[in-house]
C-alpha cells in the first residue's frame, strides 16, 4: 500500500508542524469535537504527535490514545513525547492501514491531513469503520481537498454520513448500511 516519506522529508515536515503549532495550536482544532474523559481515540496518521498532548488532556488517565503512522520516525517521536510527559495511556501503532484494534473499540478517530495521500483510501475507511463504535465520530480534515470531494470520498463507500461541518473539521458518524462491507 503506502510507503513512508524519506527520513529527511519527515524531519522537515516535523519542523514545519512545530512552527505551525505555535501560531495555530492543535487544541483549536480539537475544540470542534467532543472528546470525553475515558474515551479511546485513534490518531490515524499521527505524524510527530501534534495532537497527542491536547488529546490526552481530554481523555484523562482513564482514556487511551492510539497513535498510528506508517513512518518509524513518527512512532519514535510519539513514544519520546509520551515518555517525556509520562503518558501511560498512549499506544503507538506502525501501519499504513490495519490498526490491530478490536471491532467497535474507538470513540473518536482523528483523520487529519493524510487522506489526500492515501493510495487505498477505501481500505482505510473500511478499517476505521470496523474499529469505530456505533456512536463514535470520525473527525476529518484535509486542507488539500475541497469540501465537495471530502464529503463525497468519505461517504461514497456507505460507511459514514456527514454529521456536522465545523470551521476546521468535518464530523462523520458510522452508518448501518447494506453497502458497508467490512
Amino acid at each position: 500500500m503506502d510507503r513512508p516519506m524519506s527520513d529527511f522529508h519527515f524531519k522537515v515536515i516535523s519542523c514545519v508542524y512545530r512552527l505551525r503549532d505555535l501560531f495555530l495550536p492543535r487544541n483549536n482544532v480539537l475544540k470542534e469535537l467532543s472528546i470525553e474523559a475515558g474515551a479511546n481515540v485513534l490518531d490515524f496518521g499521527c505524524g510527530p504527535g501534534a495532537y497527542v498532548k491536547d488529546t490526552v488532556q481530554r481523555v484523562g488517565e482513564s482514556g487511551k490514545i492510539y497513535a498510528l503512522d506508517i513512518h518509524p520516525l513518527a512512532i519514535k517521536k510519539v513514544q519520546k513525547l509520551a515518555s517525556k510527559m509520562q503518558l501511560k495511556n498512549v499506544v503507538t501503532i506502525i501501519s499504513d492501514c490495519k490498526t490491530g484494534l478490536p471491532d467497535n473499540s474507538v470513540d473518536v478517530v482523528l483523520l487529519y491531513d493524510i487522506f489526500h495521500d492515501l493510495s487505498e483510501p477505501g481500505a482505510v475507511l473500511s478499517e476505521l469503520y470496523r474499529v469505530l463504535k456505533w456512536d463514535g465520530i470520525l473527525s476529518f480534515s484535509d486542507h488539500h481537498m475541497r469540501e465537495d470531494k471530502i464529503i463525497s470520498k468519505v461517504t461514497s463507500g456507505g460507511f459514514f454520513s456527514l454529521s456536522k461541518k465545523g470551521k476546521k473539521t468535518y464530523s462523520f458518524y458510522k452508518i448501518r448500511s447494506a453497502s458497508a462491507k467490512q
